[in-house]
């Protein structure tokens, strides 16, 4: 039994993944292959849009690329951005040597109830009965030097090696999102000149704000019995997703459900969009449900990097997402108001955003 003193959440992430011969009950999840998966390498319909962020110069093709990935998708593999190779390999370097620390020392850091920060499973994973096979630590990625003495209290060559390397990790993140934020405003028809001179996308622009989530999926015995993170939506805007080259992000694809693995090439980033950009668009863009599978001979490591508003800036639709004519389909909310909203939903993915919808004149039900 775990000590009163230990959270649940640093309890569960303290299982023994090395040792473990098969899965526990604990973490077996029934319903796993209730739709086919589609490997990584999949062609035509199912093969994961890439967009190339240099374009060949071409601004216009770029925002086309990224309109029909956001309709179609919810989430793109994103190359020619510009970030040196060099980060994510200085990133994933030390997410290993985070998690490879004793339980003891993570458990300094470990996410109590109700808290966001910290070691341990992510806030949504405890409305699961079963465990997930991955260790997990979520930050405010403005605030490394802070949140990371709760591991290193007493400083040291450790501890500013990691920080630095999650700062460079941060500074190059969040110019590219401010960047993308730029091309996704573009792909709904605004020209530079109205992004500049609109105040809601300047607001948007100069306020983003950045949360990372550091993902450890170790290798898995049994991983057909198993599952890294549940499938869910993001609630934010959009995540930037840096992956080790070992596959397992897998996107929903309708007509007929499957499960699509999202390739991992060294140099790109995953792409999914959230549920307030849906909100944003008024629908025209999607979010994107997803998972992450485990693997059976390697261990895989993620860097969500979620982005988003400021916690008390209203997200309503953009009036460049509305048809002539038309009217917003959702009401404004805030981040936080919107993540109470998806913890009374019956589901994990973007069906929260139904609660927010704006009645149809003469609707009886209102």
């Amino acid at each position: 039994m775990p000590s009163p003193l230990t959270s649940p959440a640093a309890a569960a992430a303290n299982f023994e993944f090395r040792s473990a011969e098969h899965v526990p009950e604990t973490h077996e999840w029934p319903g796993l292959h209730d739709h086919p998966s589609v490997e990584a390498a999949a062609a035509g319909r199912d093969a994961v849009p890439v967009v190339d962020l240099g374009g060949g110069g071409d601004p216009a093709a770029v925002a086309r690329a990224v309109a029909r990935a956001a309709e179609e998708w919810g989430a793109f593999l994103l190359v020619g951005h510009g970030v040196p190779a060099g980060v994510a390999a200085r990133v994933e370097e030390q997410i290993a040597r985070l998690f490879a620390l004793p339980a003891a020392e993570k458990d300094r850091a470990g996410r109590r109830p109700g808290e966001m920060n910290g070691y341990g499973r992510p806030p949504y994973a405890v409305r699961f009965s079963r465990l997930m096979w991955s260790e997990g630590y979520t930050f405010a990625a403005a605030a490394v030097r802070d949140e990371f003495r709760r591991v290193w209290p007493d400083g040291g060559d450790d501890y500013l090696r990691f920080c630095e390397v999650m700062e460079e990790h941060h500074w190059e993140m969040m110019a590219l999102g401010g960047r993308l934020v730029d091309v996704l405003f573009r792909a709904l028809g605004l020209t530079d000149e109205r992004i500049a001179a609109g105040e809601t996308e300047r607001k948007i622009r100069e306020s983003l704000t950045a949360t990372m989530h550091l993902n450890l999926y170790p290798r898995c015995p049994e991983p057909e019995q198993a599952i890294g993170l549940a499938a869910h939506t993001d609630s934010g805007f959009f995540t930037l997703i840096t992956q080790s080259p070992v596959p397992g992000l897998q996107l929903l694809r309708r007509g007929p459900d499957r499960w699509v693995t999202v390739p991992a090439p060294p140099g790109a980033f995953a792409v999914v969009l959230g549920d307030l950009f849906q909100l944003l668009t008024n629908g025209r863009y999607r979010s994107a449900f997803h998972r992450a599978v485990v693997n059976g001979d390697r261990d895989r490591i993620s860097v969500p990097y979620f982005l988003g508003p400021p916690p008390d800036m209203k997200v309503a639709p953009l009036a460049a997402a509305l048809l002539p004519g038309g009217k917003p389909a959702f009401r404004s909310v805030t981040w936080p108001e919107y993540l109470g909203v998806k913890g009374k939903a019956s589901g994990f993915d973007a069906s929260a955003l139904a609660m927010l919808q704006v009645p149809e004149e003469g609707d009886k039900n209102v």
